[in-house]
Formats: structure tokens, C-alpha cells, sequence
């Protein structure tokens, strides 16, 4: 069975340089995605997002894998995030309680659609998880973006977002919302060494 790593495949998206901030454009694709509202942290609410979102990406790629001649066997893609607040002072100031978030995973091209909406199916009658309900399959396309990789703990993202957002000042305008992309699992490495893709539409 063949074996694929959609973030090795799609590397300038994925597996961008710390050194540098670079300009992407960044294609349509389809994602699993959650909204919910407040700090994040100790948060029911996102802590069960998280939960669905890998149940159900997980369900799919074992699904898939049973596709027959047609089947691949594929990374589950990592976790990202979409931030803002309808007032961006509390954005700017930290006041998480004020923070709007959508989390999400992306789905490779190689798994159907049908497929992923099956798969969630599939996780309601094996698991009563709350969130699911909340669970949507969405085309999105960001466009044109500025980012870089973030080595260390979120706390310290401040600087590295202000050279995205010094990077795009220089030659546009900031647009969309913030997004990152997680690609260290927080429960297990040790946060000085946490890798987050920080990414900012321009426009």
C-alpha cells in the first residue's frame, strides 16, 4: 500500500524555515472545522473540538486504507487554529476570554469527501462526543499568505508574529484572521521545543 506524508508533499505549506519569513499561496483545501469562543486554556469546550477533530480524522484514514486498489495509507494532518475577536484590542492586549477561534485538520486530496462525512458517522455511534455536533466539513482557501516557523512556547509567539505582520506591512496589508499550525504534540515535547507554523493572509 502506498504511503504518503501530505505535509512532506505540500513542504513549502508545512515545513517552512524559522530563519525567514516567506510568501506562500495557499490552495483550496478541505478541512474538518469547530468555532467556539474563550481562552483556550482548561477550556471543556476546546478540549472536546481537539477530541473530534482527531477522532474523526483518525476514523477516516482507517477507512480509507480499506479503499481497496484505491487505498493509500496517509499522515493525519496536524492541528491548526484560526484566531481573532470582534474587537482587536482584545486581541492585542491577550484578554483570551474576548478570543474567537476555529479548529480545524486538513483532509488530503486523496480521501473523498463522502468518506470524511461517513467517517463521522461512523465516530456518533462508537463515542458520545459532544462536540461533534458542532463538527463541519469546509472548503477553504487562504490565498495569499506570509509565514514562519515558531520554536518554542506560545507564550513567547510575540515577536515572531510581528515580523509576519512587518513582513506583509513592507509589501501589503494584513488581512483574514491569524492562523497557526501545530505540528508538536504539547502533551508530550517539551515546550522550548514546540514547533508552530505562524501564518497571516496578505492582501
Amino acid at each position: 500500500m502506498e504511503k504518503i506524508d501530505p505535509k512532506k508533499t505540500l513542504g513549502a505549506l508545512y515545513r517552512p524555515s524559522a530563519r525567514e519569513v516567506t510568501q506562500v499561496d495557499v490552495p483550496a483545501f478541505d478541512f474538518l472545522m469547530i468555532d467556539g469562543a474563550g481562552d483556550p486554556n482548561g477550556s471543556k469546550a476546546y478540549a472536546q473540538a481537539v477530541e473530534a477533530l482527531f477522532s474523526v480524522s483518525y476514523a477516516a484514514k482507517f477507512m480509507h486504507r480499506k479503499q481497496g486498489a484505491r487505498a493509500v495509507d496517509y499522515a493525519v494532518m496536524p492541528l491548526e487554529g484560526l484566531w481573532w475577536a470582534d474587537d482587536l484590542s482584545a486581541f492585542v492586549a491577550n484578554d483570551r476570554s474576548q478570543w474567537r477561534w476555529t479548529m480545524m485538520i486538513m483532509q488530503p486530496e486523496v480521501v473523498a469527501r463522502d468518506l470524511v462525512l461517513s467517517a463521522i458517522e461512523a465516530v456518533r455511534r462508537k463515542k458520545a462526543l459532544p462536540a461533534l455536533d458542532k463538527l463541519r466539513l469546509e472548503t477553504f482557501a487562504e490565498g495569499l499568505c506570509a509565514q514562519v516557523l515558531h520554536v518554542g512556547p506560545f507564550s513567547q509567539e510575540g515577536p515572531t508574529i510581528e515580523r509576519v505582520h512587518a513582513f506583509i506591512e513592507a509589501r501589503a496589508g494584513l488581512r483574514g484572521k491569524h492562523h497557526e499550525i501545530y505540528l508538536s504534540d504539547v502533551r508530550r515535547a517539551d515546550p522550548s521545543r514546540w514547533r508552530t507554523i505562524i501564518r497571516q493572509p496578505m492582501g
